[in-house]
């Protein structure tokens, strides 16, 4: 009767134990403070800042972390901050409610106007403070890595560029850089917003702009609000008064059928000649023509001496139409048939169906009753005038059982892992096992965490010989996403 008083005791400590945890984990709050920053502004030279925040609730040894949104404000996939030595003079003990962290941000960051920024907890259950405040009174602000900071070179470095009347000439960011000029060309990320002096209104953001009016142009790297030494010298175009324009023709026409060959690229006769591809100046292509069997936007300029005269083309390569009916997955139950068609524009067309990368013998047909599972392709071939083919790849998979945990009522209080079998796990209902998004914990009696999961499988205990006591107790807290608890207890017996 003594013993059985003192297990009744001991039950009653451990739930209590339990409701003041919960009851202190629910009470833990992180309140931020001000900024002292109006907006992030890093480079390579300057990448400090501090976030201070009032906390509660918490235990003595909590750690805490930085976090930012995505470039939408967004916290859904959040963007981890690095970790700074935390100053001396302004970082009280770690007993203390006020704190202060120094972070940076990562170097490869894209830059935004909408950024927010938070402070996680490192608990069992994080938790996460609201938006940070800017010095500016607001919680979206812009942030900004500035890669490249310095002075960059367009047009050769030349400060003059000249037209043809009627014409127009192409302003290019020199590529690559070198050591006197570091080009943002080499940091793929960046973007640009090119200006007419007298004009605050970008004109372009690309990496090239295209002439047709006198003026001087110039053009920086866009890191939104953030001021920064990343911009080029000045060019000042102006149209000259002789009348040359400059055209492109392809050999094999546009689009033309790469399969066939490499098509020539031709202008009009000039004292000299650049070809571009994709606003990228085309190393030794400096003559009268450009041989070529790649899709893309090409330009020549030509200098008639006086003046020069730029054309642009849009090569393209002969495309004919294909699709099939249905999605890239697929699910068919056990005897049903799934009615695969392929529709096509192409001359001639061929069709080969394959299962597991194995021809299907004899699937010749634009349609194919797909019977079985595995992952499937077909390939139309065109066969007349410009030879090429398409394929499409599509999965088809047999259902299974949505559910595969057994459906019980109720939560079970008793367990016996002995291997027979029979109730040698733990069965919850339905409604908390995984895909739920159920937090199940399992404490033993000793208060040790020995399962947290969010995703429970209806598998504990997974090894029975973890039991070294006689019929040891635990206990259960379920948590489902609306926040409703369940609790109790489980008894092994062995």
């Amino acid at each position: 009767m003594k013993n059985r008083f003192n297990i009744i005791v001991k039950h009653i400590l451990f739930a209590l134990m339990i409701f003041l945890s919960t009851a202190s984990l629910f009470g833990q709050t992180i309140t931020p403070k001000k900024l002292e920053f109006e907006k992030i502004c890093a480079d390579n030279d300057f990448n400090t800042f501090k976030a201070a925040f009032i906390i509660s609730g918490f235990p003595v040894g909590t750690t805490f972390v930085v976090v930012l949104s995505d470039p939408t404000g967004d916290f859904i996939t959040s963007i981890a901050t690095v970790p700074l030595p935390n100053d001396p003079l302004t970082t009280p003990p770690d007993s203390a409610t006020d704190k202060t962290l120094t972070f940076a941000i990562p170097t490869t960051l894209i830059g935004s106007e909408t950024y927010r920024l938070r402070v996680k907890s490192s608990t069992a259950i994080p938790v996460t403070s609201s938006d940070f405040t800017s010095a500016a009174g607001v919680k979206a602000f812009s942030a900004y890595f500035k890669v490249q900071n310095e002075p960059f070179s367009i047009n050769n470095f030349n400060s003059t560029a000249t037209y043809c009347l009627g014409g127009s000439c192409v302003l290019l960011i020199d590529n690559p850089g070198t050591s006197s000029n570091n080009s943002p060309l080499k940091y793929p990320s960046l973007t640009y917003r090119w200006y007419k002096e007298g004009s605050l209104v970008p004109v372009a953001t690309t990496t090239s702009l295209t002439v047709n009016q006198p003026g001087k142009y110039y053009v920086e790297t866009n890191y939104g609000s953030c001021t920064s030494n990343s911009y080029s010298n000045r060019v000042t175009v102006s149209e000259s008064s002789s009348t040359a324009v400059a055209t492109i023709i392809s050999s094999l026409g546009n689009p033309f059928c790469s399969s066939a060959g490499s098509t020539t690229l031709s202008t009009v006769e000039g004292n000299s000649y650049q070809w571009y591809k994709n606003s990228g100046a085309i190393m030794g292509a400096t003559n009268q023509t450009y041989e070529t069997n790649e899709v893309g936007q090409y330009s020549v300029a030509v200098s008639f001496g006086d003046c020069v005269a730029s054309a642009s083309i849009n090569l393209q390569d002969f495309q004919f139409t294909s699709s099939i009916n249905v999605p890239d997955t697929n699910t068919i139950s056990p005897g049903e048939t799934l009615v695969v068609a392929a529709t096509t524009t192409a001359l001639n067309p061929v069709y080969k169906w394959y299962l597991n990368d194995a021809v299907i013998l004899d699937a010749v047909e634009s349609t194919y009753m797909v019977k079985t599972k595995g992952t499937y392709k077909v390939v139309i071939t065109q066969t007349s005038g410009c030879v090429e083919s398409k394929e499409f790849i599509f999965v088809v998979n047999e259902t299974v059982d949505s559910n595969p945990f057994p459906d019980v009522i109720n939560i079970p209080n008793l367990i016996s892992p002995n291997g027979d079998g029979i109730n040698d796990n733990w069965i919850i209902p339905q409604e908390y096992v995984s895909g739920t998004n159920t937090e199940v914990i399992l404490i033993s009696s000793l208060g040790e965490i020995v399962l947290k999961t969010n995703g429970y499988q209806n598998n504990w205990p997974e090894n029975s010989a973890d039991f070294k006591n006689v019929n040891p107790v635990y206990y259960y807290i379920i948590t489902t996403p609306d926040k409703k608890v369940k609790k109790g207890s489980i008894t092994v017996i062995k």
